[in-house]
């Protein structure tokens, strides 16, 4: 059986436009971990780590997780709230990032 994979568009503010190729949205596919799971945050900056590592290293600290600064907001809630990197990801899901002011 193959591995859930869902389309995530991450939506991006004008200043980390420059790090994702000058665009302000950029898709991703999210893979599940197992044939069961969901896919997650995690899954999606996994795959944006490979396709746009610039931005990815302005999203996610040395450690993998999301940066202090930044917000991640998957379906209009706080990522952090609903299990940070954890957080299962409905198809076609839109993460909003907004670093802090």
């Amino acid at each position: 059986m193959a591995k859930p994979v869902t389309l995530v568009t991450f939506v991006l503010p004008s200043t980390l436009g420059h790090w994702g190729s000058g665009a302000t949205e950029v898709r991703v596919f999210a893979v599940a971990d197992s044939d069961e799971g969901r896919p997650t945050l995690g899954g999606a900056l996994h795959t944006l780590r490979r396709t746009h590592p610039m931005l990815e290293k302005r999203l996610c600290d040395e450690h993998g997780g999301i940066r202090r600064h930044i917000s991640m907001f998957v379906c209009g809630e706080n990522a952090r709230r609903l299990g940070g990197l954890a957080c299962a990801l409905p198809p076609g899901a839109e993460v909003y990032v907004l670093p802090a002011l």
